[in-house]
């Protein structure tokens, strides 16, 4: 009787005992799991967001060395295209300024001087001195360079692209080659009794046409 005294006495008190025992034991079990939890999921959002950002990066790096492998091509291939758009260009311009009837041969005055290696504005520099840019000379003779004069009379060329084609082909041949190589030089043998006016003209029309 007396033991059941005692615990019916002490029994609610015990249950308050066991009660907080069991909360200050799983409380901080409890706690160190979630924060655990919370913790590897925090580290393993990190890792994978880390991962995809590497990944990108390394597509981007990637796609970069893709483009540059192919980059400098292009310009290259631009800058062959506008140079030779651009001297052609210049030598329209020029004619054009000038009213010239060779204006429509732009093309094939460049396209000879690469054929033959002479500068590009040899030839219409040359026409400019001596006939005005084909405006003065005889008449169906197509000769602008005053190319083949004589004292029986001037060279006739069938067509102006005769006369271009024959030309360039000659300052190549006649002088370039054999040691005439700039306008001075050229005169002593194109024209031997100019005062050197007419190299001077020369040189001032390719100063033009830069």
């Amino acid at each position: 009787m007396k033991l059941q005294n005692i615990l019916r006495t002490y029994f609610p008190t015990l249950q308050k005992l066991a009660v907080l025992v069991i909360f200050f034991i799983f409380t901080p079990v409890t706690l160190f799991v979630s924060a655990f939890s919370l913790t590897s999921l925090s580290k393993y959002g990190q890792s994978e967001t880390l991962a995809k950002n590497i990944e990108s990066s390394k597509n981007s790096v990637s796609q970069i060395n893709v483009y540059s492998s192919y980059a400098p091509d292009l310009p290259s291939i631009s800058a062959e295209i506008i140079a030779a758009d651009a001297r052609e260009q210049i030598i329209i311009q020029y004619l054009d300024r000038y009213n010239s009837p060779l204006v429509p041969y732009a093309g094939f005055i460049v396209q000879n001087a690469d054929k033959y290696g002479i500068d590009f504005r040899l030839i219409t520099a040359i026409a400019q001195q001596e006939s005005n840019l084909c405006k003065k000379i005889p008449e169906d003779s197509f000769n602008c360079w005053g190319w083949g004069i004589h004292s029986r009379g001037t060279l006739r060329f069938d067509s102006y692209e005769s006369g271009i084609e024959t030309v360039s082909k000659g300052l190549k041949t006649q002088y370039i080659d054999k040691g005439y190589t700039n306008p001075n030089e050229i005169m002593s043998k194109y024209t031997p009794l100019s005062n050197g006016s007419w190299a001077d003209g020369v040189n001032k029309f390719l100063t033009e046409l830069n």
